[in-house]
């Protein structure tokens, strides 16, 4: 199952995965997502599209916000 909502990315991350949503991983997903040239990103396009690939980045940039005030 894709995530549409935020609230079930995260459960995907962290539970389902087992993913650590820790500032620096949260900060190299984004970096990663926000370079056209880096092949993940090119590779998450191509078998995600633009649409999702906007709401992932969001996704991590909300996940940042939210580790920044804890």
């Amino acid at each position: 199952m894709i995530p549409t909502r935020y609230a079930d990315w995260r459960r995907c991350i962290e539970q389902d995965c087992g993913i650590e949503l820790t500032p620096d991983f949260i900060a190299a997903r984004i970096a990663d997502l926000r370079d056209p040239r880096s092949y993940h990103t090119q590779q998450f396009l191509k078998t995600y599209g633009p649409a999702h690939h906007a709401r992932v980045l969001s996704w991590f940039v909300q996940a940042a916000s939210e580790s920044a005030s804890a």
